[in-house]
């Protein structure tokens, strides 16, 4: 069974959003790093870029598959997990903590309003 904690942001892609402060830390869910399986590149934008929601901001590479990346809203990056270009690895070991990949700062965050809550992430990966 996946952990979908509580009080994030869920996207149908299976990205989440999780408050930090003023901007929010963006990554790929348990449930889609234990569907990947280990995790052996990813590719991130530059600080300072802006992607609409849907908009693909990377790719992440794992041994039997590459998958693209989705803007859960649209927004700025606003920081890079530079610790993942070292260690990938963490997206596998604490995808919700040191796992994370961008900070974003939302340009609508109206657009959070589509996201699903960890009941509703549960109910659309089958838990």
């Amino acid at each position: 069974m996946s952990d979908v904690p509580a009080g994030l942001h869920y996207s149908e892609e299976h990205e989440y959003m999780k408050k930090d402060g003023e901007v929010y830390a963006v990554g790929v869910t348990d449930y889609a790093q234990g569907e990947l399986g280990d995790i052996v590149f990813v590719e991130l934008p530059s600080v300072g870029e802006s992607f609409g929601k849907g908009d693909s901001f990377g790719t992440i590479e794992a041994v039997k598959a590459v998958s693209d990346l989705y803007m859960p809203v649209s927004g700025e990056i606003v920081e890079v997990n530079e610790g993942l270009d070292d260690d990938p690895s963490k997206v596998n070991d604490d995808p919700y903590g040191d796992g994370w990949m961008i900070k974003i700062r939302p340009s609508d965050e109206g657009e959070m309003g589509a996201l699903m809550d960890a009941e509703g992430y549960k109910g659309h990966i089958g838990e």
